[in-house]
């Protein structure tokens, strides 16, 4: 062991340790969820770190050689290393503090290693006043949150658009099949599988969108302001150029925020990056619902669709399937709306000019980012590129439902069309089997009248072709 020191008191800390005292501390006061900081966000911390020294080394206060050394324990973290040494639990008191000490202290020893000392030895290089020069958790902690969100949000946007397009590729393939349009569950008019794939495509296209647009609010950051966006102990070469080295370094075009002190206190950016992808996965939840309504039976159910059988499912029942795809997609959807309450809340808390609570906003949306990648990914891999339209069944449906009562209202009335539907439901008789009993109309007026392609907005022929030819 060796001993640390800092202003609670002395520690011992494992002498093989790259983690010191403040870590220590941290990790014995934070036993919250075994969990540690995300991936991605202990790069980010190591990425900030290295810009600064370097910076911080050409306005003259840090050396060279410190400068090369902590420099090079960055880059080893960004390309993985030292992981194990990040030991403070992702949810933690003090904004941030700990986990921008955990890395402040790692990088220090490593860095000490490099330049031929032993760990601890922080005359060689300190956390504090090397590592972390020019620099507060206050300005870091947060840019590296957002540097995160930049991280990880581009494979669930790229996710969503794979399934956008496996979506519409299925509202293609079934742009023909009939089937019978439902309100509040009960039977509507007629339309196609096709449009309720196309209309579950749109709200996917639309979630990109917003997902896009905020994270443009990810690209102003408050690094400089330090502690409350005063840029207190920063040089005005750090404070002027941090900005523009970091977006170098990352290809991102960072902006300083205008208002630092609102930056430093205001996490709004986060909840709509959260509220994103809250939309984003009620959407697919709602949609998830859809396949296993229309999926469900399938002899004593809906049963238009048949979903890809993914695994046994019962125990007990032999043959039966369950939707299970759709099933998780909502179970994550569930989460991500109760990360999302806990994004807002903990937004709405912070008081004056610090939100100490950003350390649960990350470990809250970075997981809601993670794990809808994943639900949409298997969504679409296993779930919507097999399924397949049971059309014979979809086609009865229509043509036994009451609802194509509706068709005959400009002609006899809603009063008239009510009667043959209310008959059509107590006699089982259909629609059509009424209005050629009663002679309403002849065979070739019903047909026409009751032409479910017509009716389900299906366009003739030779409009098809002209629509593929344009296209």
């Amino acid at each position: 062991m060796r001993i640390e020191a800092d202003s609670i008191g002395t520690l011992a800390v494992p002498k093989e340790a790259y983690y010191g005292v403040q870590s220590l501390r941290a990790k014995e006061n934070f036993s919250i969820t075994d969990t540690q900081l995300h991936p991605e966000m202990i790069r980010n911390l190591a990425k900030i770190k290295k810009v600064a020294a370097v910076i911080n080394a050409q306005s003259g206060i840090l050396t060279a050689v410190k400068r090369d050394a902590i420099v090079q324990a960055c880059d080893e973290i960004v390309a993985g290393s030292l992981y194990d040494s990040f030991i403070v639990d992702a949810i933690q008191g003090g904004a941030g503090t700990s986990a921008n000490m955990n890395a402040n202290e790692v990088i220090a020893n490593r860095a000490i290693e490099i330049l031929g000392g032993s760990k601890g030895d922080y005359r060689i290089v300190h956390p504090n006043d090397d590592v972390n020069l020019c620099q507060s958790t206050n300005d870091v902690f947060p840019t590296a949150g957002k540097m995160t969100v930049l991280t990880i949000l581009p494979n669930l946007i790229a996710e969503l658009k794979r399934l956008e397009e496996a979506l519409g590729k299925k509202g293609e393939e079934f742009s023909e099949v009939i089937k019978m349009g439902r309100t509040q569950l009960q039977d509507a008019v007629p339309t196609t599988l096709g449009r309720s794939f196309h209309a579950y495509q749109s709200f996917v296209k639309r979630d990109i969108r917003y997902l896009e647009s905020a994270a443009e609010e990810m690209k102003v950051i408050n690094l400089g302001g330090t502690a409350i966006g005063n840029a207190i102990n920063a040089t005005p070469a750090y404070l002027e150029g941090i900005t523009d080295r970091l977006s170098e370094e990352l290809n991102i075009s960072f902006t300083q925020a205008e208002d630092l002190f609102d930056a430093t206190q205001n996490v709004d950016g986060f909840v709509r990056v959260s509220a994103a992808i809250k939309t984003a996965a009620v959407n697919l939840s709602k949609m998830s619902n859809d396949l296993r309504l229309l999926s469900s039976g399938p002899r004593a159910g809906i049963g238009e669709i048949s979903l890809p059988a993914k695994q046994n499912g019962s125990s007990i029942m032999p043959g039966k399937v369950n939707p299970v795809i759709p099933e998780v997609v909502s179970q994550v959807a569930f989460r991500v709306i109760g990360n999302d309450v806990t994004i807002t809340m903990a937004a709405e808390s912070g008081q004056l000019e610090l939100n100490a609570f950003e350390p649960i906003i990350f470990h809250a949306l970075f997981e809601s980012i993670d794990s809808l990648a994943h639900a949409v990914q298997t969504l679409t891999v296993n779930c919507i590129a097999g399924i397949q339209a049971n059309e014979m069944l979809c086609y009865r449906q229509v043509e036994e439902s009451a609802g194509l009562a509706t068709a005959l209202c400009p002609y006899i009335g809603y009063q008239k069309a009510s009667v043959i539907a209310k008959e059509s439901l107590k006699t089982g008789k259909s629609v059509r089997e009424l209005v050629l009993e009663k002679r309403l109309f002849t065979v070739e007026e019903t047909d026409s009248i009751l032409d479910l392609k017509r009716i389900a907005g299906i366009p003739a022929q030779a409009e098809i072709v002209a629509r593929k030819a344009v296209s």
